[in-house]
């Protein structure tokens, strides 16, 4: 029998409606009019074309647009899988509120507001600029037990669902997604494994900074964890509650609210990779409106873009987190309009228009 989460959160997913492809085809025509080489600014037009079939409009606007990050933390820190402990979560949370972390600092040249949000942080963080959305106060550790409950990951996949509708209330255009969580590369590794149908040595890295002997542990404590829990990888909330997180709930939750809503989500790194595939899974039309930012450096980054069938724009070997790579993108997208938007067309100068060889 479904949750009353599961039941609102199919009613969401049943509005989401696959990007219009008439827009992106108008998009296309219009790039090749403009006076210069054909397709001279590769994945950005594309990204542009993208942003009109999601919008459907020949005129795409990210003007206003939010950063989230998602905070949570993750029982499984207690395996010894992590450089450091939880109470990095929240403190890296209180500095996302005063605006001092880098994402932060990423979003003023940006011109990106920061929403933090509170997803599952053991700690709570007192402040008035993040939204508290909290199921639990952490997930379980999950070589021990279930992560969370199937109640608990339903609820999660719905306020991050819901906190994309309220954005989009307030006319934002743009969603990045980005997440902290200490731990959260071993259940972000665990779903990529479960996912993508692979072995843990296949798709887990080394996190923020583990040595050789810590990521050997890392791939036990995953194996051993999968084989304890036995997720159903055919069901996306079964997976989630045994093995995943609060944060890559929320992400993937807000996903989907966001295509509900006709909304384009940039993705950051591993863990909102993991979200979108989680997301696809659960509305293989939500697909049409994620867009890649990065290849993260992480071990399991191109093998799940390539799963989503993306194409990341920026290869630098990020690995920040907090959404910084997802912030990357704006700039270049903002770029990019400005030159679909304003750049003389063949016509306009006389001049032959280019044509495919």
């Amino acid at each position: 029998m479904l949750s009353e989460s599961e039941k609102k959160l199919r009613k969401i997913i049943a509005k989401i409606l696959p990007a219009d492809e008439r827009y992106e085809k108008i998009a296309q025509k219009r790039w090749n009019s403009i006076a210069k080489p054909l397709h001279g600014l590769g994945l950005l037009e594309d990204s542009v074309c993208q942003l009109a079939a999601i919008q459907r409009t020949e005129k795409p606007c990210i003007k206003k647009r939010a950063l989230l990050v998602f905070c949570a933390d993750n029982g499984i820190v207690e395996e010894g899988v992590t450089q450091t402990d939880s109470h990095v979560t929240a403190l890296v949370a209180k500095n996302l509120c005063t605006g001092a972390t880098s994402a932060c600092k990423m979003a003023l040249v940006a011109d990106c507001h920061v929403f933090p949000v509170d997803m599952g942080m053991n700690e709570a963080v007192e402040h008035e600029s993040i939204k508290d959305l909290h199921v639990a106060r952490g997930s379980k550790n999950f070589l021990k037990e279930d992560a969370m409950t199937r109640e608990e990951a339903g609820r999660a996949l719905l306020n991050g669902a819901l906190l994309a509708d309220e954005l989009a209330d307030q006319g934002y255009q743009l969603l990045a997604v980005g997440e902290m969580g200490i731990g959260n590369t071993t259940t972000s590794s665990a779903l990529a494994s479960l996912l993508l149908n692979l072995s843990p040595e296949d798709v887990t890295g080394y996190g923020a900074g583990l040595s050789a002997e810590g990521l050997a542990r890392k791939i036990q404590v995953i194996r051993q964890g999968i084989e304890s829990r036995r997720p159903d990888r055919n069901d996306v909330l079964d997976m989630l509650s045994k093995v995943g997180g609060f944060d890559i709930a929320g992400i993937t939750g807000c996903m989907l609210g966001a295509a509900a809503r006709k909304i384009p989500v940039i993705i950051d790194g591993l863990i909102t990779q993991v979200a979108a595939l989680l997301a696809v899974r659960l509305c293989p039309a939500a697909k049409g409106y994620l867009l890649a930012s990065h290849r993260g450096s992480e071990k399991a980054s191109g093998l799940l873009l390539d799963a989503l069938e993306k194409k990341a724009l920026i290869d630098a070997g990020f690995h920040l987190g907090e959404g910084t790579g997802a912030l990357a993108l704006i700039p270049l997208l903002d770029m990019a309009l400005r030159v679909y938007d304003e750049m003389a067309t063949f016509d306009d100068i006389q001049l032959e228009a280019y044509k495919p060889l």
